[in-house]
């Protein structure tokens, strides 16, 4: 059970955090009664995505598993994931990284890295109802919707398989909590989604590796926030906080807007909302995922709006998103000659 002591925690009563176990049984059902081919595609994802689920559901059970320890598990999946199928990042469409990702190891040891960060970035985002499962389902969609635009029907279907799983499990979860994803949950869904990323891209020569990226941004962001924003204070990486995107909407506007329901209200709205944020993330790519240039402009232009919003939710007025991010505001007390 998930209980309510903690930094992070915002449900209102015990919810059992297993969601992961019904998502990989429902996939491995599914699997089973796929075609070849689609199985084909879906086996390696269950089997390679093991070691972060394991970790993940052990850390559920017993709350004694390191996060270095489940860092780990998530990069042992992308070195497996890798090592069943053939398949690794040797193209991200930026010139120089690309030369060195032609290099098998180079190539494998940046998949593997990627791919565990992508898994943690799920679990970072995973603090509402709703949330972490919305944004999931809709990329997949999304990368179901470009498979399909570009000829690769069996990877659109093996999408969006794991799209319906994830869809089962956030009936049950959304709005009223009856069940959480927890950490088995999000780390194999997050490998998942990943997984499919890599596997568009390198099957697919013609879709840009920025379009990818475009749709997992939000979650890859945030990590990255609050990476930095921990560093700027001198804590570990780890450490947790009210600060993420999520917390900072429900405490600055869903509280105001929606002041007449109760906090568990909050809670759904608030996930709803920040996962329905991959939605402009999809259709853009959806766009532009045979173009570069533009894909790339995408992933830049949406960066630059979640940093100002976010900047918004911490500064109270809207500043510019590059001096919220370079420049640390001067300490109380020591402005102005103070």
């Amino acid at each position: 059970m998930d209980h309510m002591d903690g930094v992070q925690k915002s449900h209102i009563a015990p919810a059992p955090r297993i969601g992961g176990v019904p998502i990989v049984l429902g996939l491995l059902f599914a699997c089973n009664k796929a075609t070849l081919d689609v199985q084909a595609l879906i086996a390696p994802i269950l089997i390679a995505g093991m070691p972060a689920f394991i970790f993940g559901v052990l850390e559920d059970i017993t709350k004694r598993v390191s996060i270095m320890h489940r860092l780990m598990a998530t990069i042992v999946s992308g070195l497996l994931a890798c090592y069943i199928t053939g398949y690794s990042i040797s193209r991200v469409d930026v010139w120089g990284l690309d030369y060195l990702l032609s290099f098998t190891l180079v190539s494998v040891a940046f998949t593997a890295f990627a791919v565990g960060g992508a898994a943690n970035s799920i679990n970072i985002i995973d603090g509402f109802n709703g949330l972490a499962s919305t944004m999931i389902a809709i990329a997949l969609f999304g990368f179901a919707l470009i498979s399909w635009q570009v000829g690769d029907t069996l990877l659109a279907s093996t999408a969006f398989v794991l799209a319906s799983c994830v869809f089962g499990f956030f009936w049950v979860n959304w709005p009223l909590g009856k069940i959480f994803l927890g950490d088995g949950g999000a780390y194999f869904l997050g490998f998942s989604v990943a997984w499919v990323a890599v596997m568009l891209v390198e099957r697919n020569p013609g879709v840009s590796a920025f379009s990818a990226l475009l749709i997992c941004l939000h979650p890859i962001t945030e990590v990255l926030f609050s990476i930095y924003r921990r560093w700027i204070k001198h804590l570990n990486p780890g450490h947790p906080d009210r600060l993420h995107f999520h917390s900072l909407l429900k405490q600055r506007y869903v509280r105001r807007w929606f002041s007449g329901h109760s906090d568990n209200a909050h809670n759904s709205i608030t996930g709803l909302l920040i996962g329905l944020m991959t939605l402009p993330a999809v259709i853009i790519a959806a766009l532009v995922h045979n173009n570069i240039l533009l894909s790339f402009s995408a992933v830049f232009c949406l960066f630059i709006g979640y940093t100002t919003i976010y900047a918004r939710m911490v500064r109270f007025t809207f500043c510019s998103p590059f001096k919220f991010v370079l420049i640390k505001p001067a300490p109380l007390g020591k402005a102005s000659g103070d």
